[in-house]
């Protein structure tokens, strides 16, 4: 399958020669949709339909209608992404895509590559954010890192920034509800003259619920607050047409609390968690040559601040108490050119994509806490640079098929450079509405810095000639349009295979001396199908049905992956019984997957099974939002949130917020 995977790789590029990439004519879409491009999956403006890469694109409008106001929230219903919350919001969430890692999830906000590298995996934590300065989040699932590096093994996550148009204007959402939760979001945003503005202000505020799994006999019904404040500008000036000059200020800060994950699960009421963020981005941004050549040069800065406080609580069998802190910074400059050439023969809108990334990262850990007594710490104070330089090209050939490449080498400080490829086509079949994909590529992870310089003091020291992790994968499938009902573009109907292979994974290993390490040992197969149902039979209703099957297994052992469920699915759908009013309720499905299990009493189960691993109980989590609008400045809307008071635990042990309830207002103002 590898060898497969390879000659699907190089078919495009040989087709193409030095010019691959391609946008074909848009795929007609349901009716009362509008086309939707994309600029994350290639760095060239791209409708989805013609885009190799498997592509969810999810706006702010969607947001707001489906009454979602955290980034967790946000993805749960995205096919392919397994969102795994420890609790509720503030909690630690990771996100797999396709049933790899975690930390194999490369963040962006607004192109710049964010994940903190204070973590000691480099995993994002999604658990903190906000997406009230959010214009749209873009998802692409599958080996990215011919675009974006280190981390894109399986797919990158795009959080891009609201930008002032037209006359100014104020967006506004406000709302209260039960059990104790209150927010609020306001946008003043516009364009005068040259000068173009986004200015954002959020808050929420939630009492909370015991993250602890109520079957538990340490469960006690401790609520769980989470506090989060967001202030967000972006400000930008045209000083001729077609140039640009940007900038981004973005500071965020949450607190909350959570259980002691000890042995056993302990409903600790003194646990804290403190997160704070800054994001800062200056750009410039030019179409030049009546936009045959766009150039865009960026310089950011991310800083992140953490601290976990605990105060010894004397009930708590596991006598934890710690007060940590972490620090991580990232300095990015980004210079990325998109031109396009004039067409050639059978080959139309050829564009090539050239880029150089410079990256500088440091982290500072300073864990200290004690279990039962006994110490525990563990630091880091390190720092890592990247230099990498990226090449793609596209075009349509005989329009008809879309063909994309890239190609990117990511010099590393302390072990070399890592070359990446993907390529892919999409063969348009007008006669059927149908198209056909197929993509590959490779990525890779590099070790994070506790990876490579951590120590801790039970003896774990980390290794400094640790190698990236490496992948290989791909994906083909289709779309296509089917007429029903009467209405000729009602149904979408998609499928698609992906496979990856992953060398080289980082596993903590015991020595010989009696330290620990990380080594490259272990390998990774996975292989699963995405599939989706699209409708829209009427202009009062539209819905979707998404189903993912992920087999992720260890290759060596053939055991399962942790929290990566094989069958996992949703139902999302659009009700509009009269224009003013929508109703949005949604669906989702979490099948079994393996985890730590822990008995009823608290205790790991590890009776017969010295791992502890085991089979965790599916989940099924039901939610509605309510719309009616009486003007553009106002509109009424209700939220109920896991309605069926579902008791899942994504994490064994830790189930997710019960029964709540949100009502509100918001509308635009001026504009």
């Amino acid at each position: 399958m590898r060898e497969f995977a390879r000659h699907i790789f190089f078919v495009p590029l040989a087709l193409c020669g030095a010019l691959v990439g391609a946008r074909a004519q848009s795929a007609r879409l349901p009716a009362g949709t509008v086309p939707i491009e994309t600029v994350t999956a290639s760095y060239v403006r791209t409708p989805i339909a013609d885009t190799p890469a498997s592509v969810t694109v999810i706006t702010a409008a969607q947001l707001r209608r489906r009454g979602v106001t955290t980034l967790a929230q946000a993805l749960e219903a995205v096919p392919g992404l397994n969102v795994v919350q420890s609790g509720g919001p503030g909690a630690q969430t990771s996100v797999f895509i396709d049933g790899t890692n975690s930390e194999d999830v490369l963040v962006l906000r607004d192109g710049v590559p964010v994940n903190d590298p204070s973590v000691a995996n480099g995993a994002f934590n999604f658990g903190n954010s906000g997406i009230g300065d959010i214009a749209r989040i873009v998802v692409v699932r599958g080996p990215m890192s011919s675009l974006y590096g280190s981390g894109a093994i399986g797919g990158v996550i795009n959080l891009i920034s609201k930008r002032g148009h037209g006359a100014p204007h104020v967006d506004y959402d406000l709302a209260g509800g039960f059990p104790g939760q209150g927010e609020g979001s306001v946008t003043l945003s516009g364009q005068s003259g040259k000068f173009d503005y986004a200015i954002t202000g959020s808050v929420i505020e939630q009492a909370g619920f015991d993250a602890t799994a109520r079957r538990l006999a340490v469960y006690a019904a401790h609520r769980d607050p989470f506090r989060y404040k967001l202030g967000a500008i972006n400000l930008g000036y045209t000083p001729v047409a077609g140039t640009r000059i940007s900038l981004i200020v973005r500071a965020r800060q949450t607190g909350s609390q959570y259980p002691d994950l000890g042995y056993p699960i302990f409903d600790d009421p003194y646990e804290n968690s403190f997160d704070s963020n800054v994001f800062f981005r200056f750009g410039v941004k030019s179409h030049l040559f009546d936009n045959r050549l766009i150039t865009e040069l960026d310089i950011a800065h991310i800083q992140d601040d953490r601290r976990y406080l605990t105060l010894l609580d004397p009930a708590d069998p596991n006598q934890f108490a710690g007060n940590s802190g972490y620090r991580g910074d990232r300095t990015v400059i980004q210079w990325n050119n998109v031109i396009r050439l004039p067409d050639f023969g059978p080959m139309t809108d050829p564009t090539l994509v050239a880029g150089i990334e410079t990256t500088h990262d440091t982290a500072v850990e300073n864990y200290n806490a004690s279990f039962g007594g006994y110490p525990y710490l563990q630091s880091l104070a390190a720092s890592q640079s990247t230099t990498a330089g990226h090449f793609g090209a596209q075009a349509t050939i005989a329009r008809r098929l879309s063909v994309q490449g890239a190609v990117r080498a990511d010099s590393v400080s302390g072990y070399g450079t890592v070359v990446t490829e993907r390529g892919g086509l999409v063969l348009a079949v007008p006669a059927i509405d149908t198209r056909l994909k197929a993509s590959a590529g490779s990525g890779f992870l590099a070790p994070s810095l506790y990876d490579l310089h951590g120590i801790d003091s039970y003896g774990y020291h980390g290794n400094p000639n640790l190698h990236p992790e490496h992948s290989v994968g791909y994906r083909f499938g289709f779309e296509t349009v089917l007429p029903a009902f009467g209405m000729p573009e009602a149904v979408t109907l998609r499928m698609s295979y992906f496979h990856q292979d992953i060398s080289n994974l980082f596993e903590y290993t015991s020595l010989p001396d009696g330290t620990s390490t990380e080594e490259n040992v272990a390998r990774a197969r996975i292989h699963g199908i995405e599939a989706g149902i699209g409708f829209a039979p009427a202009s009062w209703l539209s819905g979707q049905i998404d189903y993912t099957r992920t087999i992720a297994r260890d290759a060596a052992t053939g055991t399962a992956l942790l929290r990566r469920p094989e069958n996992a699915g949703s139902l999302t759908l659009s009700i509009r019984p009269i224009p003013a009013l929508s109703i949005e309720p949604a669906i989702r499905y979490v099948g079994r997957f393996s985890d730590f299990l822990y008995a009823n009493s608290g205790y790991p189960i590890t009776s017969g099974n010295p791992s502890g691993v085991g089979l965790a109980q599916p989940g099924t989590i039901a939610n509605l939002a309510v719309n009616y609008r009486i003007s553009r400045a106002l509109t009424l809307f209700a939220i109920g949130r896991n309605l069926t008071n579902s008791a899942f635990e994504p994490v064994n042990g830790l189930q997710i917020p019960g029964q709540n309830f949100l009502f509100g207002l918001r509308g635009t103002i001026g504009g």
